[in-house]
């Protein structure tokens, strides 16, 4: 079983790298973003492998941190998401953007990838809202929140101030990042009217 693998970059394909560990090239298949950031033919480069063996087939798997790793298996638990579909979601969101689309059930954010149709968007989020706070990386600091903002169990005045930055074209999580942020400032007590009004504060900061 490989785990990871630690050498220089060979070629970078469309969808894979070929990475040579001491004259011995590996091929590791890879969302677009991880190709995006792993440098060119000639440098170094690390990679998380996840390793598939099957009867006619052995297949490496490339990330640049173990949490892309973890989200690349946890996806392929929801019926209708194998390897390629999970590429190609880790490919549309980083680790932090998939679990807060997670914990917020936004599944507009999720079928943004290729191959993700409403009903398999539906399901990830349905299925994966509990796994959200263990795997959400930098994103674990609002991410309690944002399950209750998703599961509709959030205050009343953090839901309609939620509501209303969406509403002025905000994302989900924009909005939901900066009525934490203003939860912080007015207190847990605020209404609806300073938290968007904190809120906006927060979203026009450079």
């Amino acid at each position: 079983m490989i785990g990871k693998l630690k050498g220089t970059i060979d070629e970078i394909g469309e969808d894979y790298a070929l990475i040579d560990v001491h004259g011995v090239c590996y091929v590791a298949y890879c969302s677009s973003r991880t190709l995006g950031k792993l440098g060119s033919p000639g440098e170094a480069a690390v990679l998380f492998i996840e390793t598939y063996v099957r009867e006619d087939q052995l297949k490496l798997f490339g990330f640049l941190s173990a949490l892309e790793r973890e989200w690349f298996n946890i996806l392929q638990s929801v019926q209708g998401v194998g390897a390629k579909v999970a590429l190609a979601i880790l490919s549309t969101l980083t680790p932090p953007e998939l679990a807060n689309a997670i914990a917020l059930q936004d599944k507009t954010s999720v079928s943004r990838a290729p191959g993700v149709g409403p009903k398999v968007a539906t399901r990830i989020v349905t299925e994966l809202k509990n796994k959200a706070p263990a795997f959400a990386g930098e994103a674990s600091a609002n991410i309690g929140l944002k399950q209750e903002i998703g599961e509709g169990v959030a205050s009343a005045p953090v839901a309609d101030a939620v509501s209303a930055l969406t509403n002025l074209g905000y994302s989900r999580d924009q909005a939901a990042n900066a009525v934490a942020a203003a939860l912080k400032n007015g207190g847990e007590g605020a209404d609806s009217a300073k938290l968007i009004r904190l809120g906006l504060k927060e979203l026009s900061r450079p």
